[in-house]
């Protein structure tokens, strides 16, 4: 997954808003207002910031080596993806779901 295909695919989230709260160097993607997804624009292979659920997240982290806590995030909610290509896009975009359902209050998150 590349920026564009990562960008195209949260922009596709119902209520989605792109914004740059933090510099021109950093897509940060919201709904309801609330960060689902940040993104570094200068990092190759990209790499993302996404909320879980604090169990998943450390499973996550545990069987996917391009999973680990979240850069500059919460690490109990927040894990960093690295789309190395080691996992597929299928994979990636169950993540970002997940966070988008976790910060859009879709989906129930335990601790």
């Amino acid at each position: 997954m590349n920026i564009e295909q990562l960008r195209g695919y949260c922009l596709s989230k119902s209520g989605t808003e792109e914004t740059l709260p933090f510099g021109p160097d950093t897509l940060v993607f919201k709904v309801k207002g609330k960060m689902f997804l940040l993104v570094g624009l200068d990092e190759n292979p990209i790499s993302f910031n996404v909320k879980c659920d604090p169990a998943k997240a450390i499973e996550l982290r545990e069987e996917y080596p391009c999973v680990q806590p979240g850069y500059h995030m919460n690490k109990k909610h927040w894990n960093t993806v690295v789309a190395d290509g080691s996992v597929p896009s299928k994979l990636l975009k169950e993540w970002i779901d997940d966070s988008y359902e976790l910060v859009a209050g879709k989906k129930k998150q335990n601790g």
